[in-house]
C-alpha cells in the first residue's frame, strides 16, 4: 500500500469509527485511542476528568511505543475492519 492508500484507508476507518452511533467495548475504545494517537503522532497527555481512565489511556500509548506511525495506521484499519466484520 502506497503512503497516499494508507493516508485513505486510515481516515475511511477513522470515519467509520466516527458514524458509528452504537457503544463501542471499552478494551477495543482503548487500543483505537492508543493506535489512533500513535498513527497521528499526538502526545498530548490523555484529558480525562478521571484520573483512572487516564493511566488506563497512557498504558495503551506505552504499549504500543515501539511501532511506527504507519504501522499503527495499518493495526488501526484492522482492528476497525475486523469489528464491523465480527460484530453481530
Amino acid at each position: 500500500m502506497t503512503p497516499e492508500e494508507l493516508e485513505i484507508a486510515f481516515n475511511d476507518a477513522v470515519e467509520r469509527i466516527n458514524d458509528h452511533t452504537e457503544p463501542f467495548p471499552a478494551d477495543f475504545l482503548l487500543r483505537l485511542y492508543a493506535y489512533y494517537k500513535k498513527a497521528t503522532n499526538n502526545y498530548e497527555r490523555p484529558s480525562s476528568r478521571t484520573p483512572i481512565i487516564n493511566a488506563f489511556k497512557t498504558n495503551a500509548l506505552f504499549q504500543i511505543q515501539h511501532i511506527s506511525e504507519d504501522e499503527a495506521k495499518e493495526t488501526y484499519i484492522e482492528l476497525v475492519d475486523n469489528y464491523f466484520l465480527y460484530r453481530k
